[in-house]
């Protein structure tokens, strides 16, 4: 039998093999593993710098950037002795070894894996309950326009500065963008998320039009402050990132002086590493810049003396103390009967997102009057985490059609069952 084709590359004093090299992961662009495990070698102090001393969830795209993920927290019991582990546990109650990267030959043995973007958590594996990042979120929703991106990462920067904390900006590589906030290891993740979630009331608070801070997206506009991935167990990819887009593009990290005219299509496995090659990487201070959480969360408690609480947590975290209801707002209840507030419906639930996508249109080909009247962001396309990958539903928020000509809700078509054995 021949032996499968492979190449080695030299990183951190090891040669680190790269397995099947010419596999193609980004087809529409042709770019190969052997790529992209040039690309990290290329930009491996910077993609260090937001992964390095982490546990970090492995991401892989066996089949290339245009296939589904699968999660894996578990380090692969066979690897290399200069693999680093440590053990973690989860709300769940469970508990993994995972991967800790802190050189570039475990960073490129990690992407051989088939990982694309990194993941890693907002701990360092020497103190796994005592978060040094407040990680702000910014998730556009659709049709939401880029400018209002940045005008929402604008005013973050601002919060941060009254609150004696220094953000440093990314794109996320997709159509939004980051804030990474590097903190004191005193607080917890409960602590940390608090604080994240009083941060983004502010910043609805100062540009309301463009951003909210509300879970359910039923009520989202705007750019949705996700404060949730400060809860533990959550993971956003960190900075110098390709991630799995056509044009494989990177989450960069820039300065707050690039923010108001910054283009995330600039950014890509091509371009990123001559950036990085000619001037460093923006966030290269973040490590000395940790601050205290304390005026954030002086906030937090002045907003609950206001009478703004906790907010909703993620569906698999135990319900918390002062949480409100953990339903969406049109399936809550009062009196014994249902009292929507958004009459929303389930079209699709399918393993992968092109099929829930036809789902739609076969339903938007049945119900053509109730189509018509859709907004664009009454379609809400959601990635749901399964066992192992994720898969896709797709609601739609019939507010915008009038109660005589709203379709009944009927089964998911596809209806896929991500738990079914």
């Amino acid at each position: 039998m021949a032996k499968a084709e492979q190449t080695a590359l030299e990183a951190a004093g090891c040669e680190v093999t790269i397995t099947n090299p010419a596999k193609v992961m980004f087809p529409r662009a042709g770019h190969t593993k052997l790529d992209l495990a040039r690309y990290y070698l290329a930009v491996a102090d910077g993609a260090l710098r937001g992964i390095g001393g982490r546990p970090v969830v492995l991401k892989r795209y066996v089949n290339g950037a245009e296939e589904e993920p699968f999660f894996q927290k578990r380090a692969p019991e066979k690897h290399p002795d200069w693999i680093e582990t440590v053990e973690l546990s989860f709300p769940s109650g469970r508990t993994a070894r995972e991967v800790v990267v802190r050189d570039a030959a475990q960073l490129l043995w990690t992407v051989n894996l088939g990982c694309i973007d990194l993941n890693p958590h907002p701990v360092r594996a020497d103190d796994l309950d005592h978060p040094d990042e407040l990680r702000v979120d910014l998730d556009p929703g659709p049709g939401v326009a880029w400018d209002d991106v940045r005008t929402v990462a604008l005013a973050v920067g601002e919060v941060l500065e009254e609150h004696t904390l220094r953000g440093w900006p990314k794109t996320s590589g997709s159509r939004g963008m980051h804030v990474n906030v590097r903190i004191e290891r005193r607080w917890g993740f409960d602590e940390v998320r608090r604080a994240a979630l009083a941060l983004a009331r502010e910043v609805q608070h100062l540009v309301p039009a463009k951003a909210t801070s509300a879970w359910w997206k039923e009520e989202r506009h705007g750019v949705f402050i996700d404060y949730n991935q400060n809860a533990k167990d959550r993971t956003v990819a960190s900075a110098w990132s390709v991630r799995p887009t056509p044009d494989a593009r990177v989450s960069m990290p820039l300065t707050w002086d690039e923010v108001a005219s910054c283009d995330p299509a600039a950014f890509t496995l091509v371009t990123a590493p001559e950036r990085f090659a000619e001037h460093g990487d923006a966030a290269a201070g973040i490590d000395e810049a940790a601050g205290s959480l304390e005026k954030l969360l002086a906030l937090s408690a002045a907003q609950e003396a206001e009478g703004l609480g906790d907010a909703p947590w993620p569906p698999h975290y135990r319900k918390q103390s002062g949480e409100p209801p953990r339903v969406a707002p049109s399936r809550r209840k009062g009196s014994g009967r249902c009292q929507p507030v958004h009459p929303l419906i389930t079209i699709a639930k399918a393993r992968h997102k092109d099929e829930a996508l036809a789902g739609l249109e076969r339903w938007k080909k049945r119900h053509k009057k109730a189509a018509a009247k859709l907004a664009e962001d009454d379609v809400l396309i959601d990635a749901m985490r399964g066992r192992y990958t994720t898969w896709t539903r797709i609601r739609v928020n019939l507010r915008h059609v009038p109660e005589a000509e709203r379709p009944a809700e009927e089964a998911p078509d596809p209806d896929y069952d991500p738990w079914a054995s």
